[in-house]
């Protein structure tokens, strides 16, 4: 039927951008300056085109978007990112307003509070407080100030002028090392709380556990400053609810909104009238970047964020979506920056701006802006803990509280040093080999089957294998690459459902990663603007497995409902079976990479999967024990088995429900629909392994106005 259509600008490459129809590589301090061209374009967004600057190269794109956005009144939305200066969310709103989204792709609500604090305003009022010597007692909850604060305002500096300094927080940070008062946190699973959502939905927190280390929340540290130092958490949210609610019937209502997980009736109602001026565009705050002008983009880092999450084994080793890095940052900058610069991946660079510096590694990224690096925030930090410690580099040293996300003018200079990155993915080109399968919506309108021209797979009784039944359930799972874009949710899931283990980058650097489910990232095109696809790859469970047939001790063996399982107690270690697969799914534990001492990890680990000692073959099982749960109580209940009532772990967390398992036996199953669907295909299928893990065709919808442009 109809699909939407995806337009992109930005600098640093995102997965976002890897799903764009039409991506738009762009310095990003050049990003306003397209936008206010956009937003003339669209009658009513703004004046004044007098103020605009010239972006030769760029103007049939900007009028194949705006004749797309005029074509798609009420059912289209521009979006601008959270580092965008205020003027490009004020022509994005100006632009949405125009175009009749308001109210249907838009709602637009009062905030909670009169005044929306801007928090790094109100960082610097901090710190004028703290050097007028006003400040005699600071309270810090949560955060990590003395590392995330900009360099220019000296945080750490202006924090010992405080008379008394308290920290609550789940670690001994940075910011704990410059405070009299350390008080241990509670993790938000161990607490009780409330949230609301982005349309002000409210959520009562409940804790999954007793807090292990005593720790205490943010509420009951500030029920203690007003006295009240009896109050629990519970306590607190309980009174507040019930202000909120009155006595009436109370414990019904409490009871029943912990049971939904939601309290009724907070949602902000939508304004039914809201009226946007025309923006009479103001000069830019600073001119367009000349040629050649370098410019540095900061960005949280996709996993550990701003340093928050750095202690966390399981984020460090995840591979980032764009780049496959684990255990570091680095420089990112595109192909022609680095020819120009005459840098390569893992030259080590110095970065200067306004007399800081900070040196890095560079790593070569396809489809970033050129003339920009982009650097990743939460990395150089000197007490994360012990997995943290140490990790990258601190790319706070020079970020200033003028300049947050985009600096101009930097300068670059090659050290001559070289620095060992670790990459799970060394080679990103398909090789002409269909491993990743897309087409256009119009392509696929007049060829349906178009997938199958890559490939054939040979005939079914082509095989030395004899032929097997599977007469009850045939477990299977489809991935739809049209909607997968490469989050790695069904990677961490993975890894907390089957107990792998975290082994640092030294094995990480030497091709040994664990972890079970890996997403390869793929490029197709001119490297300075590639199309950019995003392959989740678990174990294919074939039919005519080429790694049972080695196996010299029976270790990986058929299920009766077609699952390659591993038996753990009879793998000596061969390998034979990883290097016969040609997938490259399994993994092999060389070390005993578990700890089995700490108490604390054998309560993060799941019980019902098997924790591997060293020397055994690992490998996705379809979540087996899942299975087996679920047919328990199908057996328990005198029922079959439902579809949908199995999820595995990387099902069960997909955002985009891009994976979906279940019965391939039958018919009427959802896995079963999508692979009778033309896009359906299989991996490597002209090897006849014949694998019950398949794929869907990635579909675009490009504008044939500006394709190729």
């Amino acid at each position: 039927g109809t699909m939407n259509r995806l337009y992109v600008i930005e600098s640093t490459p995102s997965v976002t951008g890897g799903k764009a129809d039409h991506r738009l590589p762009l310095r990003a301090g050049a990003v306003e300056d397209l936008a206010r061209r956009l937003a003339f374009r669209i009658p009513g967004a703004a004046t004044d085109k007098t103020v605009l600057t010239t972006m030769p190269g760029y103007e049939n794109w900007i009028d194949a978007a705006a004749r797309d956005l005029l074509s798609h009144r009420g059912s289209s939305i521009v979006i601008a990112g959270d580092q965008q200066p205020p003027v490009v969310h004020a022509l994005a709103l100006a632009m949405n307003y125009q175009l009749g989204n308001v109210g249907k792709t838009v709602l637009v609500t009062d905030p909670v509070a009169a005044q929306p604090v801007e928090q790094m305003a109100s960082l610097r009022e901090l710190v004028q407080a703290i050097d007028a010597e006003t400040v005699q007692l600071l309270l810090i909850l949560g955060g990590n100030p003395a590392f995330t604060a900009p360099v220019d305002l000296h945080f750490s500096d202006k924090l010992a002028k405080v008379g008394m300094r308290i920290h609550l927080g789940l670690y001994a940070d940075e910011t704990s090392l410059l405070c009299h008062w350390h008080v241990p946190e509670a993790h938000f699973l161990e607490a009780w709380s409330d949230a609301r959502a982005f349309d002000g939905t409210v959520s009562l927190i409940q804790p999954m556990i007793a807090p292990l280390y005593e720790g205490k929340t943010a509420h009951e540290i500030l029920a203690a400053c007003l006295e009240s130092p009896e109050q629990s958490s519970y306590d607190v949210v309980r009174a507040y609810w019930k202000t909120q609610h009155g006595d009436s019937d109370f414990e019904r209502w409490w009871r029943k909104a912990l049971h939904d997980g939601v309290v009724p009736a907070t949602a902000f109602t939508p304004r039914t009238r809201v009226t946007v001026e025309r923006i009479a565009m103001p000069p830019a705050v600073q001119p367009a970047p000349s040629e050649g002008e370098l410019e540095l983009v900061f960005r949280p880092d996709p996993a550990v964020f701003d340093g928050r999450f750095a202690n966390n084994g399981w984020l460090q080793e995840l591979p980032r979506p764009m780049t496959k890095l684990t255990w570091d940052n680095a420089a990112w900058m595109s192909p022609a920056t680095a020819a120009r610069l005459g840098v390569a991946s893992e030259d080590v660079i110095e970065i200067r701006s306004q007399n800081r510096s900070l040196r890095a590694p560079v790593w070569v990224v396809p489809g970033h802006a050129n003339d920009a690096l982009t650097v990743h925030l939460g990395y150089g930090r000197e007490r994360a803990g012990r997995v943290g410690n140490g990790v990258g580099f601190d790319a706070n040293a020079i970020r200033t509280s003028d300049a947050p996300w985009i600096v101009r003018g930097v300068t670059v200079r090659k050290t001559g040093e070289r620095y060992a990155l670790a990459t799970t993915q060394h080679h990103f080109s398909m090789e002409n080999r269909g491993l990743v399968r897309e087409s256009t919506l119009d392509g696929y309108r007049a060829e349906p089957h178009f997938v199958h021209e890559v490939e054939h797979e040979p005939p079914r009784d082509l095989t030395l294998y004899p032929p097997v039944s599977y007469p009850g359930h045939a477990w299977g799972m489809a991935i739809d690459l049209s909607a997968c874009t490469g989050c790695n949710a069904c990677v961490i899931a993975c890894q907390a459902e089957n107990n792998i283990p975290v082994i640092g980058k030294d094995q990480i650097a030497r091709g040994r990663a664990m972890h079970w489910l890996r997403v390869d990232r793929y490029y197709e095109g001119d490297p300075a603007n590639p199309r950019s696809y995003q392959q989740p790859v678990p174990c294919m469970h074939c039919e005519n497995a080429p790694c049972e047939v080695v196996c010299p001790v029976n270790a990986t063996v058929h299920s009766s409902e077609g699952l390659n399982e591993q038996v753990y107690n009879r793998c000596v270690g061969t390998k034979y079976c990883q290097n016969n697969c040609p997938y490259k799914v399994r993994r092999f534990n060389f070390y005993l990479y578990q700890d089995w001492t700490t108490e604390s990890l054998k309560m993060a680990r799941n019980p019902d999967v098997t924790v591997r000692s060293r020397g055994v073959m690992e490998k996705c099982t379809y979540c087996v024990q899942r299975i087996s749960y679920a047919r328990i109580q199908s057996q328990k209940e005198d029922r079959p088995i439902r579809d949908g009532e199995i999820l595995t772990a990387c099902q069960q967390v997909c955002p985009a429900e891009a994976i979906v398992f279940g019965d391939v036996n039958d018919p009427q199953s959802r896995v079963s629909q999508l692979k009778a669907e033309p896009r359906n295909y299989a991996l490597l299928a002209d090897l006849n392994t014949r694998p019950r893990t398949t794929y869907l065709a990635s579909l675009r919808n490009p504008n044939s106005e500006v394709e190729g442009g």
